[in-house]
């Protein structure tokens, strides 16, 4: 008999998108030789737009959303996983083009599947998510560019949300001086001190229309907003200095120059959590079990159910969702 699970599916019918959750069993789910027993998920901004369909991230219905999820094998035609074995899966396609961790069950191809390292729970590996895992990827990018603590203060934006909170946690960790900006600077200071920041902005401060090169301020920074944020930064990022671009919560425009490029020697990172390698994807999680305190992501984590998502995917687009919501799945 095929086991039945609950999950949250998407459906499309012309132009109106319904949400609800339903009773699925296994020969619904999608191929793969990895079949998971799903243990939690987590909410990114990617989610939200994919559940209120503000953006057409699910391109094909119907679809089981969340980019995102953790739990244990239950089966495997891929000899590197066994029954039991603790794993992750992050972006690859997940609640865009393949059932996503909205679900008790999940069938995924072996070469998506990470293992968890061993100080690192499917919560922890939730709570951590996209997000956090973008976040060390932007931190990989930094440090590749020859960023280190002495040449100067990271500024990190968005700094409330998913990315931004991790990225303090792990900056300072690694012994950063780091600057917070966040639209929500005076309600969220005492939260993003706790995290490790240093100083903390005004988001409103970098989001006008700002010069083409501005005074020289920070060495590094992790973006996650793009737009005239990301132009300003550029402006204002010391010689030889870099920035590490993830996200376009303000838009997917960049009204900038090259003057940042040329006369400064700074350098434009882009960062792809969804196609990264392989190799790239075990070296972020092996970071992350070293180099973020699990303390301080549990301090930035809150807990929801899936029948929580709907209300989380709205509240998270418009900026009231702080740090990490876990998804008890």
């Amino acid at each position: 008999m095929d086991a039945k699970f609950k999950a949250l599916l998407v459906n499309k019918d012309g132009e109106w998108q319904s949400v609800a959750i339903t009773e699925l069993a296994e020969a619904d789910l999608m191929d793969g030789e990895v079949t998971v027993a799903v243990e939690h998920s987590t909410v990114n901004y990617k989610d939200g737009l994919a559940i209120t369909g503000k953006a057409p991230i699910i391109r094909r219905f119907p679809l089981i959303p969340g980019i995102d999820l953790a739990g244990s094998v239950l089966r495997s035609e891929d000899p590197r996983f066994h029954r039991g074995d603790g794993i992750v899966v992050n972006g690859c396609g997940l609640g865009e083009t393949h059932h996503g961790g909205y679900a008790e069950r999940a069938r995924v191809r072996g070469d998506w599947v990470i293992k968890l390292p061993e100080n690192i729970s499917t919560v922890q590996a939730m709570a951590i998510g996209t997000a956090g895992y973008t976040a060390m990827l932007c931190v990989l990018a930094l440090e590749k560019e020859g960023l280190t603590p002495e040449k100067g203060d990271v500024l990190v934006t968005g700094a409330a949300g998913g990315v931004g909170s991790v990225a303090i946690a792990l900056l300072e960790k690694l012994n950063y001086r780091v600057v917070a900006s966040s639209r929500r600077a005076e309600q969220e200071g005492d939260y993003l001190r706790g995290l490790g920041a240093d100083e903390i902005i005004d988001a409103r401060d970098l989001s006008g229309t700002g010069n083409p090169l501005g005074k020289e301020r920070w060495a590094g920074a992790i973006d996650s907003l793009g737009s005239r944020t990301l132009a300003n930064i550029l402006s204002q990022i010391k010689y030889d200095g870099a920035v590490a671009a993830c996200g376009l919560a303000q838009g997917s425009d960049l009204p900038a120059t090259v003057m940042p490029f040329i006369l400064r020697d700074v350098t434009l990172a882009g960062v792809n959590s969804v196609a990264t390698p392989r190799k790239k994807r075990e070296e972020a999680w092996d970071r992350l079990a070293k180099d973020l305190d699990l303390a301080k992501l549990g301090s930035m984590t809150s807990r929801a159910r899936l029948e929580d998502l709907p209300a989380l995917a709205s509240e998270i687009l418009a900026g009231q969702v702080r740090g990490r919501v876990v998804i008890d799945i």
